[in-house]
């Protein structure tokens, strides 16, 4: 039976997923309303998986996903909100979430999902946090981009980071680099595309079709 963690500020949801879960051998060991008792919970118990809403009273969910990614780096975390919106699905998969769930799914769906996640420590087939994982891993060949778009391969990767509203931070997270490398890819990206700023770049991005 697999240990589970809920996050979530509404009691109704945290009490019927334990008991529907149960029936999939998933034990909800703990229950958090705040992200600041999540925090602390994660420090006393040992958990095989968390389900994270994405907003919180007291923190930004993506917030803790850091924080308790920090603290136990191989944790899976899937996130859960009633809204998948395409930039907090990609913020998610840049800072180590395995998957992302909206809160209309079913509850057999939950179970799979959160078997998958403990024992494969990756989302299921066909998410929208694997497509758009698989997406800004992506290469892209300079001969792909449209004319008047002459950025390398990696300043069109961070420009599509861009295109999907992920900060420096978030970007250098997801492509593995530091986040100084990141800003000097954002300069360049801006001058060559003689953006005035990053939401101008951004509307190029999804403009040409890279988001």
């Amino acid at each position: 039976m697999f240990s589970l963690m809920i996050v979530d500020d509404h009691p109704v949801v945290c009490d019927a997923l334990s008991l529907f879960l149960r029936q999939y051998d998933i034990d909800t060991v703990a229950t958090c309303g705040t992200g600041k008792d999540a925090l602390r919970q994660a420090e006393s118990r040992t958990l095989d998986v968390v389900l994270l809403d994405v907003r919180l009273p007291d923190m930004d969910g993506l917030l803790v996903l850091e924080k308790l990614l920090e603290s136990v780096n191989d944790l899976p975390i899937v996130m859960f909100s009633g809204h998948e919106n395409p930039t907090y699905v990609a913020r998610a998969a840049a800072m180590g979430a395995v998957d992302f769930l909206d809160k209309s799914a079913s509850v057999a769906v939950v179970a799979t999902t959160l078997v998958e996640a403990v024992q494969k420590r990756s989302g299921r087939n066909g998410s929208q946090l694997l497509r758009i994982q698989n997406l800004m891993q992506a290469p892209v060949e300079p001969e792909e981009l449209p004319d008047g778009m002459p950025l390398t391969s990696r300043e069109a990767q961070v420009l599509r980071h861009m295109g999907f509203g992920l900060s420096n931070r978030e970007i250098a997270n997801s492509l593995r680099i530091s986040v100084e490398t990141v800003k000097e890819h954002v300069q360049n990206v801006l001058r060559k595309l003689n953006a005035s700023d990053r939401t101008a770049a951004a509307v190029r991005a999804v403009r040409e079709g890279l988001v």
